[in-house]
This record gives C-alpha cells, structure tokens and sequence, in this order.
C-alpha cells in the first residue's frame, strides 16, 4: 500500500454536516486573510513579523498569505485529507502566534487594536483557532482512531 493511500486511510474520519459547516468556514475565512496578505492589509501584517524572523519582513507576510491560502483552500476542497490538513493548520496557527505576541509586547497598531487590551484580548483567540481546526476536521478523532 502507498504511503499516501495509508495516510488518507488514517485521516479520512467522518465528521458531522456541522463539523464540515465550521470546516468550511474556517478554510473561507483563512482564504480571505490568505488574500488580505496580498493586497489590502499587507502593511499592517508586515507591521507584525517579528524582529527575530530571519526573512525579510515582506517575505514573511507573502509566504504566510500564500500558506493561509493554500490551507483555505486544502478545508475547502480537500474533504479526504480533513484531519490531516486540520493538523497542519493547527501547526500553522502555533507557528504564527509570535506574531501576535510581538504585536502586543511593541505595542503595534494594527487591525483595529489600538490598545493592550485589545492587543492582550486576541491573544487568547489563538487557542480558540487551533482548536477549532481540530474540532472542524475531525483531527482528534482520526488520531485516536490510529492509536
């Protein structure tokens, strides 16, 4: 058998119209910032990279709009491989939190977060994200299915 048919065996789970409706939204959602990157709020994403980040700061904000895009469209279009895309955007969130963190700690306007109280409040989005991509995906599950 395939690596990859063995792979889409163990992370093809079947999840719930409800579960695939969050799914979807959040693969909707992670395109539209995917896109976001790109154009209309680029600069204040380049605002946000980090200074440790070894890639030049608009590097970092087109290969993470490129990334989002391409794990919004994996959601939507990739129903097969949901729990494994569900893993990977959960990783995807935890790699980008620092970004979060330097916009709270520099104190950095952005996206409507003008005080540290709105920069500190999105903070705790961030777990609410990665858990939605394993609850929408059935990633959990598949995973205790293997085990």
């Amino acid at each position: 058998m395939k690596i990859s048919e063995r792979l889409q065996r163990g992370y093809n789970v079947k999840t719930h119209w409800i579960l695939s409706l969050f799914r979807i939204l959040l693969g909707l959602s992670l395109l539209f910032v995917g896109i976001s990157h790109l154009t209309f709020a680029r600069a204040e994403f380049v605002a946000q990279v980090p200074d440790w980040v070894p890639v030049p700061d608009d590097l970092t904000v087109l290969l993470s709009g490129f990334a989002e895009i391409i794990l919004g469209l994996a959601l939507v279009i990739l129903p097969k491989w949901k729990a494994l895309t569900g893993w990977v955007v959960a990783l995807f969130f935890v790699i980008i939190f620092p970004g979060n963190i330097a916009q709270y700690v520099n104190q950095i306007d952005a996206f409507g977060l003008d005080t540290d109280r709105a920069r500190l409040i999105r903070l705790f989005f961030q777990p609410v994200l990665i858990a939605w991509a394993l609850w929408s995906t059935g990633a959990f599950k598949a995973f205790k299915n293997k085990s």
